[in-house]
C-alpha cells in the first residue's frame, strides 16, 4: 500500500528580501511595550498575555475594567494605511493568504472576547509609533466608561 504525501499547497520560497522577517517577535514587541508604558503612566494597571476566550490571548488586559488590548502590527494584520496592498515575488499568493487568515482570526478573537464579556481595544502599530499617549488615552477613556457603567448597574 503506497502512501501519498498530502501537501498544503506550494511551500515557501526563501528569498533575500524576506530574511528580515525571520525570527520576528510575536510578544513584547516595541510598539506593545511603548503602549504599556504609556498606559501605566496614566495610572492604569494591567496583566500581560492573558487568555480572554478559548484560543484568544490578549497582548495585555485591564482586569478591573474587563478590557482586552491587542496591538496589531501593520504588516502582519493588514493595516489599511500601511499594510501591503499587493504582494510580489514567488510567495505573493501565500503572503496574501497569510494576511487574510490573520485578519479573519482577529475578527474571530474579537467576537469571542466580546462574547466572554471583555471590551476589546485594537491598536495599530502605527498609532503607537506616532502617538503612544493618544492610544493610551483611548484605553483610559474606555476604562472610565466601563467604571461608570459598572457603578450605574449596581
Amino acid at each position: 500500500m503506497s502512501k501519498k504525501k498530502i501537501s498544503a499547497g506550494p511551500s515557501w520560497v526563501k528569498t533575500q528580501e524576506g530574511q528580515h522577517l525571520k525570527g520576528r517577535r510575536s510578544r513584547d514587541t516595541k510598539p506593545e511595550i511603548r503602549l504599556r508604558h504609556a498606559v501605566h503612566r496614566l495610572g492604569l494597571r494591567y496583566r500581560l498575555h492573558r487568555q480572554v476566550a478559548p484560543r484568544c490571548t490578549a497582548d495585555f488586559v485591564l482586569p478591573r475594567h474587563r478590557i482586552a488590548v491587542f496591538v496589531d502590527g501593520c504588516f502582519w494584520h493588514g493595516c489599511p494605511t500601511h499594510g501591503v496592498s499587493a504582494f510580489r515575488g514567488p510567495n505573493a499568493e501565500r503572503w496574501a493568504e497569510k494576511i487574510a487568515a490573520n485578519k479573519a482570526r482577529d475578527q474571530r478573537n474579537t467576537a469571542a472576547a466580546e462574547a466572554a464579556g471583555w471590551l476589546v481595544v485594537r491598536v495599530w502599530e502605527c498609532e503607537v509609533r506616532t502617538a503612544p499617549d493618544r492610544a493610551a488615552l483611548r484605553i483610559l477613556q474606555l476604562s472610565d466608561r466601563a467604571r461608570e457603567d459598572g457603578a450605574q448597574s449596581r
